[in-house]
């Protein structure tokens, strides 16, 4: 299938890389600090991010006002390490809203587009954002709203997808059909499984872009490395280690993952207390923060 060398190149870039999917810190009431968004972003690349993807569902990119986005995106990209935004998302939104996001990241400098999936005409308008930013994309195959097979083979085949993001939450043969799809059409395949990590890159993903890198990246890092490198013995243990995080995490109320992360990020420093707070997600438990931190390795 035909790929345009721009999208090609962003699909090798990423292999084996890891694309911490990045929260974005605020207040209660939805106000960023660029300094502390900036902050943060940095030490997920100190810690071994290889990119940055902001704006995406742990980034709660669809609520956000442009002026934020923007914010966001300048702060990620003076990182120096690839940049991907999260675009559309948003009930009701209109194609032109989406494509004017895609815009904006490509005149900020990312590198992709992480396309927000619709129900409405996906292949038209995966090309419409393509035409519109001329910036490599990733489709995103989400368990909220998967495509049909032969939507998500049609939108693979689309010159300017470089590949597609898999999170499938616990759909294991949902899992291994997009990570199937993927390398029939030459893309690449991405992992967005946060409690199917492991199991996935055994079935083929051959990247990560996760929400569990939006803190305590060493661990999610450790994984894969250790499978791209071969050695199976401690991609065993570290598998093991990172399953136990992610059951800490990503775990009902599902929407509650992001405070969670933000929870470790604030315990490990990242961002003061009064920015690690998800004012788009649930209502958890008292005690829930108590027992997330529990279930952070020691660094």
């Amino acid at each position: 299938m035909t790929i345009d060398p721009r999208a090609a190149a962003l699909r090798d870039r990423l292999r084996w890389r890891l694309v911490a999917a990045a929260a974005t810190p605020s207040t209660v009431t939805g106000t960023i600090d660029p300094a502390t968004v900036g902050g943060y972003l940095r030490g997920l690349v100190v810690d071994g991010a290889d990119a940055l993807a902001v704006l995406a569902h742990t980034g709660r990119g669809p609520f956000l006002t442009p002026d934020t986005r923007a914010a966001v995106i300048g702060q990620a990209v003076a990182t120096g390490v690839p940049v991907v935004v999260g675009v559309g998302g948003r009930p009701g939104e209109t194609g032109a809203e989406v494509a004017a996001q895609a815009a904006q990241a490509a005149a900020l400098g990312a590198v992709g587009l992480l396309v927000f999936p619709v129900a409405d005409d996906p292949v038209g308008h995966h090309d419409a954002l393509w035409r519109a930013a001329g910036l490599p994309l990733l489709a995103f195959d989400l368990y909220l709203r998967p495509y049909p097979p032969d939507t998500l083979a049609a939108v693979l085949a689309l010159p300017g997808v470089a590949g597609v993001k898999v999170a499938r939450l616990h759909d294991a043969i949902a899992c291994q059909a997009t990570l199937d799809a993927a390398h029939a059409a030459d893309r690449l395949a991405v992992t967005g499984e946060d409690r199917m990590f492991g199991p996935s890159l055994m079935w083929g993903a051959e990247a990560a872009l996760v929400g569990l890198a939006a803190a305590a990246v060493p661990v999610t890092r450790d994984v894969l490395r250790r499978f791209a490198e071969g050695d199976h013995t401690g991609f065993v243990t570290a598998s093991a280690r990172l399953d136990r995080l992610a059951a800490a995490t990503f775990t009902a109320p599902m929407e509650g993952y992001v405070q969670r992360m933000l929870w470790i990020a604030a315990g490990e420093g990242r961002i003061p207390a009064a920015y690690a707070v998800d004012p788009y997600g649930p209502a958890l438990p008292a005690d829930e923060r108590d027992r997330v931190l529990r279930a952070v390795p020691p660094r």
